[in-house]
């Protein structure tokens, strides 16, 4: 099927890659600029800052997920890629089988941390913060540790992507 003369199969791997550019372009934005920037503000400042930043990242990250969702499952699909492939361990046993198994593994912990992240601590991390709660230093580290985490694993799935496209 083309789409203006670029097969669908082209047009999902180019959305795939503009989702996974602005989900780790944004991690990337927020870890090296605005958090070390909230840092030198005082709290007044800072949490309407933070707020802001982190829920419109926090919209534009869940489309990226969903648009990386449909188009992961399309491109497996345009490559002969199923449940059988995935299950039999030829498959399983090669570098792209190998990095493509934990690249899967390692999306789906990220949506789910990243889910208790947007949808639980962070909030609260940022309610605490601006009512002065006690419990907000602990909540604000918790976050921080969770978003890291989340970074260090979409910079292995990132690796795993490359390895699947290119071989080991």
């Amino acid at each position: 099927m083309y789409i203006a003369g670029v097969t669908t199969y082209v047009a999902s791997v180019y959305l795939h890659i503009l989702a996974a550019a602005t989900w780790v372009g944004g991690i990337i934005f927020l870890v090296a600029v605005i958090v070390p920037s909230l840092k030198k503000l005082d709290a007044a400042a800072a949490g309407p800052m933070l707020r802001a930043t982190v829920f419109r990242f926090r919209a534009v990250g869940w489309v990226a997920f969903a648009v990386l969702l449909a188009t992961g499952l399309y491109n497996l699909h345009a490559r002969g890629i199923g449940w059988a492939e995935l299950t039999d361990p030829a498959f399983r046993a090669t570098s792209s089988g190998k990095a493509l198994l934990i690249k899967l593994a390692c999306f789906a912990f990220v949506v789910i941390f990243q889910a208790v992240h947007d949808f639980s601590i962070g909030p609260r991390a940022l309610a605490a913060m601006e009512t002065g709660a006690p419990e907000a230093p602990r909540l604000r580290k918790l976050a921080g540790w969770i978003g890291r985490i989340i970074g260090l694993v979409t910079l292995v799935i990132v690796l795993c992507a490359v390895i699947v496209v290119r071989g080991c």
